[in-house]
């Protein structure tokens, strides 16, 4: 509603009065609210509105007013005539000082009635485009449901803003080439188009990647402000000194009767609890049908068999039985019959009667699901000699040995046996104390020592400018010096064992005493040096030489934490290399190459460094007993053999497990031993049976040892459980000495 502008002649004359000022110079502009956003509106075409004019003295003096009202109406009329051509004059003269483009009125496509439109402001070329908003007025909203079409999005006007042309990936890396204000520019959803970031945005990133504060003011150790500290600012609770009320604290007299009445309803059954719903419902699995996420999809069910002619209401003539026929059905078996039914033939549909075995039929097919596999399992064709690793020939390996040329019997077992190191030499004791020796190529008999105490290792010295051989009895070690020597050799042999001057005592005194027969009671029947262990040392069960000649290990089996010790023959003297043993000792090896030590107890095999005095490496072989071992002659590689018929390979620069575990003896192995020169090992076992392998250790690092079974060499019988007790090779030939409990020493050649 529009109030009339009625004014009085006073402020006429004050309003004309006034002067012109720069605001009242502009009051005629029209401006447009935001609502309107440029759209047809009703204008005042530059009128001001006024109020009409208040009187306070219009109370006291209406009935005045309504007597002079009919005066005062010609003067309004002139005046509103004079108003009406000051008003045509003013919009004429304010049509020059409009800041805004005029508008055109033009006819709305839409609605069909006209409507206002300014024009679009063109900004001059220096005029700053900064502040201006983005032309993409969307919304937040999914930008992706703009991706199949051509535009983004709408601008203020609602037209279409398009997308910007987008090169390939090559395009867009050119640019980043070119313009070095690549890297401070981010892609804009909105705009479809990349836009350089302000220096106030970059700030703003680079701390966000330092992991500090956004804002750049922002200060980490500004003094602490204390709000509630201090004089005046302590808070005073409660916020109200009022008296707290007398219902906070005492029970109210109409609660307790509202909750007495609920109790007395309770007890008389008047209200009934809640009952507890049943929820449970018995468990139902769709099995066909559910899907794992981790499982494959389960086979579809199997579908029932289709009726056929014969199940039909009216079956053809050569469908139906004939009595014969039917009484043979009747006869068999339903397990036996072919058919669960006899076919029979109805006129009509509505003669047929109900199906007797429905409820026996439904449950067959339950049943027939239920027993139906689920799982598809995918039966592997595959050929098994496929599996069988592709080894080469055992023609292609000779030469290795295939039969046993000699025999050389003992009356009891053969526990030892070692070969010289030329090759042409055995010697072999029993446990009857009988030490032989005899040549390889033919088995003569050259010697033999008698002894009181059973026999438990022999060992020939590896030095080949002199020739000896150790025989170990109870806590004792003898050094025989075997007949026929040259004089040259003999010569050495004894100025070594038994020299002319001691060498001095060593400062730590040792318990193993050393002790040497008189010049004048040499002979070859009598040992020319004696070592005695300590008391109650026990058999030694192995005796072991280094490769240089100078050094042997023995291991006795009832010695405890002295079980091993390590004989130098050029000082005399003994020494305990370890203080305490973990576990019981079984074998000793020296290293072939390496100041390395091998001690080997039940479960494990330990390499020491003896020059620095420290533990290497642990083995471990995963044998329950260890019996046996050997190392290959490069140093390398060992192999570990044990009562529960295992036979483990170990490449010593690699792992603590073994590389290859083998398994081609039933019972407990007994010896084993790599050849000196060719790619062979041998192992015994009580089985009574002697295994063959070829192994050939390349020196490329990347090619791993080819282990190949070769011959089962069978000749010894097993006597009270035991088998072939030690093999040992010839250094020259390709020939194997084996031991038995049968008392029998063999050569087997190839």
């Amino acid at each position: 509603m529009i109030v009339p502008a009625r004014s009085s002649k006073k402020r006429r004359q004050h309003n004309e009065n006034e002067p012109l000022g720069v605001f009242s110079e502009a009051i005629d502009m029209e401006m447009l609210s935001d609502e309107e956003n440029g759209e047809e509106v009703e204008s005042d075409n530059g009128d001001v509105d006024e109020f009409p004019e208040i009187d306070a003295g219009s109370d006291e003096s209406s009935e005045k007013d309504e007597n002079d009202e009919s005066g005062d109406e010609d003067e309004d009329e002139d005046e509103d005539e004079e108003d009406e051509v000051n008003r045509e004059g003013s919009d004429d003269s304010h049509e020059e000082l409009r800041i805004f483009p005029k508008a055109k009125t033009i006819v709305s496509g839409i609605t069909g009635q006209e409507k206002r439109v300014y024009p679009e402001i063109e900004p001059e070329y220096d005029s700053d485009s900064s502040t201006e908003d983005t032309p993409n007025r969307v919304g937040d909203i999914p930008m992706h449901w703009y991706d199949d079409l051509p535009h983004v999005g709408y601008d203020m006007d609602g037209k279409r803003v398009l997308k910007p042309a987008r090169g390939d990936e090559l395009d867009r890396f050119l640019e980043t080439v070119e313009d070095p204000n690549s890297w401070i520019s981010a892609f804009d959803k909105t705009a479809q188009a990349d836009k350089p970031l302000t220096a106030q945005e970059l700030d703003i990133i680079q701390r966000l990647y330092a992991n500090e504060n956004p804002d750049a003011n922002y200060d980490p150790y500004e003094p602490l402000t204390e709000w509630f500290t201090g004089q005046g600012k302590e808070e005073i609770m409660p916020l109200t000194a009022a008296p707290e009320p007398k219902r906070r604290w005492v029970p109210s007299k109409w609660e307790h009767k509202k909750v007495m009445k609920i109790v007395r309803a309770i007890r008389q059954g008047r209200i009934l609890p809640n009952k507890a719903k049943n929820t449970s419902q018995p468990p139902f699995y769709a099995i066909w049908s559910d899907t794992s996420p981790s499982h494959a999809p389960p086979l579809p069910a199997p579908k029932p068999r289709l009726p056929s002619n014969s199940e039909s209401y009216n079956p053809p003539e050569e469908y139906l039985p004939s009595e014969e026929d039917r009484k043979q059905w009747e006869e068999t078996d339903p397990e036996d019959r072919e058919r669960d039914y006899i076919p029979h033939k109805y006129s009509a549909l509505r003669l047929v009667p109900g199906y007797d075995r429905f409820i026996k039929d439904r449950f067959n097919r339950q049943l027939d699901l239920y027993m139906a596999p689920r799982v598809q399992r995918v039966k592997l064709n595959i050929d098994p000699n496929s599996l069988i690793p592709k080894l080469p020939s055992p023609n292609s390996l000779k030469p290795y040995p295939t039969y046993r040329s000699l025999q050389v019997p003992h009356r009891n077992m053969a526990r030892c046996i070692s070969v010289s190191p030329d090759g042409a030499w055995v010697v072999s004791g029993d446990e009857g104390g009988v030490v032989g020796l005899w040549e390889v190529n033919v088995g003569r008999e050259v010697k033999k020592w008698k002894f009181n105490k059973k026999i438990g290792s022999v060992e020939w010295c590896p030095r080949t400018d002199v020739i000896y051989f150790v025989v170990g009895t109870e806590d004792v070690l003898h050094f025989l010096i075997p007949p026929n020597l040259p004089p040259s050799v003999l010569q050495l042999t004894q100025s070594i064992l038994a020299p002319s001057t001691l060498p001095p005592a060593p400062e730590a005194p040792s318990p193993v005493k050393w002790s040497t027969s008189s010049s004048n009671t040499w002979s070859d029947d009598d040992a020319i040096l004696t070592v005695h262990l300590p008391p109650s040392s026990g058999l030694p069960s192995q005796i072991t030489w280094h490769r240089r000649g100078d050094y042997l290990a023995s291991v006795s089996i009832g010695a405890g934490q002295g079980a091993v010790w390590i004989h130098q023959v050029s000082r005399r003297h003994s020494q305990a290399p370890f203080k305490k043993v973990r576990g019981k000792v079984q074998l000793v090896l020296f290293h072939p190459m390496k100041p390395c030590f091998f001690v080997a107890t039940q479960q494990y095999v330990r390499m020491y460094n003896l020059s620095e005095q420290k533990l290497l490496k642990t083995l471990q072989p995963g044998i329950k007993w260890i019996s046996s071992m050997d190392v290959h002659p490069s140093g390398d590689h060992l192999i570990v053999g044990g009562y529960d018929r295992k036979l483990c390979w170990f490449d010593l620069e690699l792992s603590d497990k073994p590389y290859k575990v083998l398994r081609y003896h039933t019972r407990a192995i007994r010896s084993l031993h790599f050849h000196p020169t060719y790619p062979l090992f041998a192992s015994s076992s009580d089985d009574g049976v002697i295994q063959i392998f070829h192994a050939r250790v390349y020196n490329d690092l990347m090619t791993d040892p080819l282990i190949v079974p070769l011959k089962i060499l069978r000749g010894h019988e097993v006597t009270k459980g035991l088998g072939v007790l030690q093999v040992k090779w010839c250094s020259r030939h390709p020939w194997l000495i084996s031991g038995g409990a049968d008392g029998a020493v063999n050569v087997w050649c190839s």
